[in-house]
């Protein structure tokens, strides 16, 4: 399992990999509260233990998911996203079946997502570092 760090370590590799990632409920219903709210957030960290991935922040608003993830290089971030999704909405339908009412259908959320990878502000730095570099 990985550990919390700024950086992780494959066979061979040393890596940094976090992304922002915002997803919706189907129609941005304002439903992510109470009971539901609480379940949500732990089938989040359920996931993310279980995968081996690492959830630094989470904000989940009424109608929206704020979170930023570390994952390893070698799952895209679309499945990353998929396991998300679809794992907490299949167990929310089952807990809470009320919630019919508003989203028809079989999902719980709306289709796609935003991701942005997490470290532009450094860029600049990273560049400077590389041009500075010099052979001994």
């Amino acid at each position: 399992m990985k550990q919390r760090g700024k950086y992780w370590k494959g066979a061979h590799t040393k890596h940094r990999l976090k992304y922002h990632l915002v997803w919706i409920p189907k129609y941005r219903k304002r439903i992510l509260r109470g009971e539901l709210l609480k379940s949500l957030k732990g089938l989040f960290y359920e996931c993310s233990l279980l995968n081996g991935w690492w959830i630094e922040e989470l904000q989940i608003m009424s109608d929206h998911i704020h979170m930023l993830v570390q994952i390893p290089p070698n799952i895209a971030v679309s499945k990353v996203v998929q396991y998300f999704k679809g794992g907490s909405s299949r167990v929310l339908r089952k807990e809470f079946p009320e919630i019919q009412e508003f989203l028809w259908g079989d999902s719980f959320w709306a289709d796609g997502y935003f991701a942005e990878t997490v470290g532009v502000a450094q860029e600049d730095m990273i560049k400077k570092y590389i041009r500075d570099q010099r052979e001994g």
